[in-house]
């Protein structure tokens, strides 16, 4: 899955020389915590809520609290956002954001087609992509079955699905530190406990059994 299928088009922007109270408002109205920075139609930045947050006056100042609230309300976006921001690609895999995004332990990255902005993806756009795939959502059943990490595992299990007329619609194989693989298989019905009793016959062991009607 792309980048450009999941990604945020046409997202919410504010110039540098915004003010920071600017920016808040416009993070309340439409429920986002950042914003791609645009100058002249170039990206120069990102500022977050936790940009915002670290350039909040502390309650240990010699100012009033009108001063306070004057100065802050002046701080412009050019002040507290982070520069030359990690950006990707639309062409760019999914996965290829979601390890960017963990690695640099960032919660959005703009999506740049060359020198132009065309969207924003963020960690809730991959983790409905991962519902997607895994097709989590959809009606009909999801047998975690254990198996060994070997050539033809997959072979045989969407033989034993096909000799019972069933509809195997995502696949996904866990590896991680086990010493066997756990495969999720995302079956079209909700009947499989004819399938189930083939699976098992066929030496594999059914770990896990989740039904959506």
């Amino acid at each position: 899955m792309f980048v450009k299928w999941r990604m945020t088009a046409n997202p919410f922007t504010i110039g540098p020389d915004a003010t920071v109270p600017e920016a808040v408002e416009l993070m309340q109205k439409h429920k986002v915590r950042k914003l791609p920075v645009l100058s002249e139609g170039k990206l120069v930045g990102v500022v977050s809520q936790s940009d915002i947050d670290r350039a909040s006056p502390s309650m240990a100042t010699s100012f009033s609290a009108g001063e306070v609230a004057y100065l802050f309300g002046k701080l412009k976006i050019a002040k507290v956002m982070t520069r030359n921001p990690v950006t990707i690609s639309p062409e760019a895999l999914l996965e290829e954001a979601a390890i960017l995004m963990r690695d640099r332990r960032i919660e959005m990255l703009p999506v740049m087609e060359g020198d132009r902005l065309v969207g924003v993806i963020t960690e809730s756009d991959l983790l409905d992509a991962f519902i997607e795939l895994n097709g989590a959502r959809e009606n009909g059943t999801r047998l975690v079955i254990e198996a060994d990490d070997q050539p033809g595992v997959l072979a045989r299990l969407t033989t034993i699905a096909r000799e019972h007329e069933t509809n195997i619609t995502h696949v996904a194989v866990y590896r991680g530190n086990l010493d066997r693989s756990l495969v999720v298989l995302g079956l079209n019905t909700l009947n499989t406990e004819e399938l189930e009793r083939r699976i098992t016959e066929e030496g594999f062991t059914l770990k896990y059994r989740l039904s959506n009607s």
